[in-house]
């Protein structure tokens, strides 16, 4: 059957596989260069390079590229589209790597990755957006971008494990298959999504009505006059009419005073500083720098590179448990909770490196407990975040709300990464300790900002946000509305 003609759930699983691909492809491409960027052929192959900071510049160069990419898709996001936005990076991870995988310079190697960044940049960006305006029932929104989320850090393994499968080769194909590959992915989500549609709350938030009814009615797999998609239909509608209101017009100062009664400064803010507050707790640093955290332990080259892909093997499979748990939990707990978590385990670990004469005993507890940390920031501070931002925003701004979670997400990252990673090697332990204060920052920021949004639809959650009195009276319309499709089908049948 072709993909055009797909319905219901055969028609939200391929989206769903397409999306997985595209964010895979996300953590892969952020893993790769770690397992590989300290090997002799690697370093050969780009001049072996002087300096504490060129590999840190390599590393981050991506990521810079990542974060000026996010602040472009909140200009041009919502006149591109969902669909579009996750094609653009798509062909821009193919380029990138063709580039990188070729690469004889540092200088080449850094266009690469600038190319492979702004790829990536265009895919997180998107990706959580996508699949959330794709669901049309409220439970399955959180666990699917879990599982998207997961998908992304289990790239990250997957890179680990390759590169530590490669790298026990001496020769120039032990770095530049696995930076290679990396194109698979990105070709087979492309392919895919050229053959599907954009979503239909952007069809709509575009005007688009009849194509917009297309795609919500091939969704339900229901014809367009059905009562459950005419209510869908409706529901986004009103809350399309509501942005569209002079008084919730977002406007740039919003972002620092917001006196609209849809709160979305508020909400964008809420996406920036959760995906800040994650980078602040140093995972994308363990990420990039796994091995070499080992190794500064005392542990062998080949401990380190085994240790390097358990951990984020680890990390992978705390974010696979978050799908099977987000709705019976619900997000503002799980993020609190695991927050408590990374909080305890960064602080034995910290204490164990910190010893001033470490024994076998304290090094295998460092060990554990800075795995176990991989698992709770995998668990809560993920999927959690990336899909609180994405669900948070109101239609005709959620390109900004999720732009704006990437953007945290980047920035960030690229201040630990490039910092991190001259402060590991000049400074040592004492780098955990800002990441000990953020986990306990990662604690209180949900507990006072954070409503719980899981059990309900998008357009239900712009009544979470508004002011009281104003949010009393909008909601009602919403539930007028329902209330009016109810007598009509009654009185039809």
């Amino acid at each position: 059957m072709a993909i055009g003609t797909l319905q219901g759930r055969a028609l939200y699983k391929v989206m769903s596989t397409c999306c997985a691909l595209a964010f895979c492809l996300y953590g892969y491409d952020a893993g790769v260069l770690g397992g590989v960027q300290s090997t002799k052929p690697f370093l050969d192959a780009i001049g072996n390079p002087k300096g504490t900071y060129i590999i840190p510049l390599v590393a981050s160069s991506y990521v810079l590229a990542a974060t000026v990419t996010t602040l472009v898709v909140m200009w041009i996001g919502l006149r591109l589209g969902r669909r579009r936005c996750i094609i653009i990076g798509d062909i821009f991870v193919i380029v990138g790597t063709a580039v990188q995988a070729s690469s004889f310079s540092v200088a080449q190697i850094i266009v690469a990755r600038v190319i492979c960044g702004t790829g990536i940049g265009f895919i997180s960006c998107t990706v959580p957006t996508y699949m959330a305006e794709m669901s049309i029932e409220s439970k399955e929104r959180g666990p699917e971008v879990a599982k998207q989320c997961a998908w992304l850090i289990s790239g990250i393994a997957l890179a680990y494990w390759l590169d530590f499968g490669f790298t026990r080769m001496d020769s120039q194909v032990s770095w530049r298959f696995p930076i290679a590959f990396q194109a698979a992915f990105a070709g087979t989500s492309l392919a895919l999504m050229l053959l599907l549609p954009d979503t239909p709350r952007w069809y709509y938030a575009k005007a688009r009505n009849t194509e917009g009814d297309g795609v919500l009615s091939r969704l339900h797999n229901k014809p367009i006059d059905h009562p459950d998609v005419m209510l869908q239909r409706q529901e986004i509608l009103m809350s399309i009419r509501l942005e569209e209101e002079e008084m919730n017009r977002f406007r740039i100062t919003s972002l620092i005073w917001d006196t609209t009664d849809l709160r979305a400064g508020r909400r964008i803010r809420i996406a920036f500083c959760l995906l800040a507050i994650q980078q602040m707790m140093g995972i994308n640093v363990m990420v990039y720098y796994s091995t070499k955290i080992f190794a500064d332990m005392g542990l062998s080259d080949f401990l380190s590179q085994i240790l390097a892909a358990v951990m984020n093997t680890v990390y992978a499979a705390g974010c696979w448990v978050l799908p099977f748990t987000i709705e019976a939990f619900g997000r503002r707990h799980i993020m609190i909770g695991s927050a408590i978590g990374c909080t305890v385990t960064m602080l034995i670990f910290v204490i164990m490196i910190a010893l001033p004469h470490p024994t076998d005993a304290t090094q295998w507890i460092a060990v554990v407990f800075v795995i176990f940390f991989n698992f709770f920031i995998g668990y809560g501070w993920v999927g959690v975040a990336w899909l609180y931002g994405a669900e948070i925003a109101p239609l005709k701004y959620r390109h900004i709300g999720n732009a704006s979670s990437a953007f945290g997400e980047w920035l960030f990252s690229f201040i630990t990464v490039f910092a991190g990673g001259i402060a590991i090697t000049n400074i040592g332990w004492k780098i955990w300790i800002w990441q000990l204060l953020s986990c306990i920052c990662a604690i209180i920021f949900p507990f006072f900002m954070c409503p719980e949004t899981g059990g309900k639809t998008l357009e239900e959650i712009d009544f979470i946000f508004v002011k009281g009195g104003d949010g009393r009276d909008l909601s009602s319309g919403v539930t007028s509305g329902k209330e009016e499709m109810e007598v009509s089908q009654e009185e039809k049948v």
